[in-house]
């Protein structure tokens, strides 16, 4: 089985979640922390580009997305998505997984069994 890229963010329940399942199954894993390391305007295109949702549910709508006086209506483009998420890695809804050519958003957890 290819080995599955997963951004993570180690604060979040979902994303270990998706690890242990990952784990369980004894699928090779590449962890990203995009927090630790932030991703590039190269690599933020690429996942928007061939995620399996729309660019603006890679936004978190959380408190943080409030305190910065955000509107969700101005981030619906790839472009706009990129822009945030590069100024505020915090925001990028997580856990992304890739393998191969599929990128998906892994909420809530099962759903990384797309993928294996």
């Amino acid at each position: 089985m290819a080995k599955i890229r997963v951004y993570h963010n180690p604060g979040c329940g979902t994303s270990r979640g998706v690890l242990e399942i990952l784990r369980e199954r004894g699928v090779a894993v590449d962890v990203v922390e995009y927090l630790k390391q932030p991703l590039g305007r190269d690599e933020l295109e690429a996942i928007v580009a061939a995620i399996d949702v729309e660019p603006a549910e890679l936004v978190r709508k959380d408190p943080r997305f409030k305190e910065l006086g955000l509107d969700a209506a101005d981030y619906t483009t790839p472009a706009t998505v990129v822009a945030l998420l590069l100024e505020h890695p915090a925001l990028m809804q997580r856990p992304v997984a890739v393998k191969g050519k599929v990128t998906i958003l892994a909420r809530p957890k099962e759903k990384i069994e797309s993928l294996l």
